[in-house]
């Protein structure tokens, strides 16, 4: 691109130099043609070193100084360049990471929510484990109340009816004034032992 264009200045001012040139000489022959007198009463010797002496110049310039600007110029360019190409180079790298980052962000989030559920599964599967084994054991419990009561209250019974017939013995003796015999004895505990089989039924 900097060659591009210093390949056109280089054309643009060598077409200026030459119609100069072009003109001059043409000026000059017309004074010499037409015996017309030059201008500031200039010396024909004059004229012609001074455009001796812009030719070298020019030559001077076109072919040692210009190429060097031209140089300056295009490492300048070069530079320029350069440094948009690596800033662009830079902001593709950062839109790259930017990109990596939002999906690195997006799979953790993913894997949070995957790890979340995964504890709320395990939780609800904890607590209906406890609350089985809260509910059997439970039931063992009332199953062994149930069973102590049971038990006790057929002791009682059973202690109540042996305590009901020596009271209703003594009683008996008490309202008769004098002691049962034995077989009467006997059937107050039969009879007490029916009705108690009879309440139990």
């Amino acid at each position: 691109m900097a060659e591009h264009g210093s390949g056109g200045k280089d054309h643009k001012g060598a077409a200026i130099v030459t119609g100069v040139v072009a003109t001059v000489i043409i000026v000059f022959l017309l004074y010499l043609l037409t015996g017309m007198t030059p201008p500031l009463q200039a010396n024909v010797t004059e004229m012609v070193v001074g455009l001796v002496a812009f030719g070298l110049v020019f030559v001077v310039l076109a072919r040692v100084v210009h190429p060097k600007f031209e140089a300056v110029y295009a490492e300048r360019a070069d530079r320029i360049d350069g440094g948009l190409a690596r800033a662009e180079k830079l902001r593709a790298e950062a839109e790259d990471l930017h990109r990596q980052y939002e999906a690195q962000l997006a799979e953790a989030r993913a894997e949070a929510g995957t790890i979340r559920d995964a504890a709320r599964a395990e939780g609800a599967e904890i607590r209906a484990q406890l609350r089985g084994e809260a509910e059997a054991e439970a039931t063992v419990i009332r199953a062994r109340a149930t069973e102590e009561i049971a038990t006790q209250r057929a002791s009682a019974a059973q202690s109540l009816h042996g305590a009901v017939g020596s009271l209703s013995t003594q009683l008996a003796e008490k309202i008769l004034g004098g002691s049962l015999s034995a077989g009467s004895a006997s059937t107050v505990q039969s009879y007490l032992a029916e009705l108690g089989a009879g309440s139990r039924n």
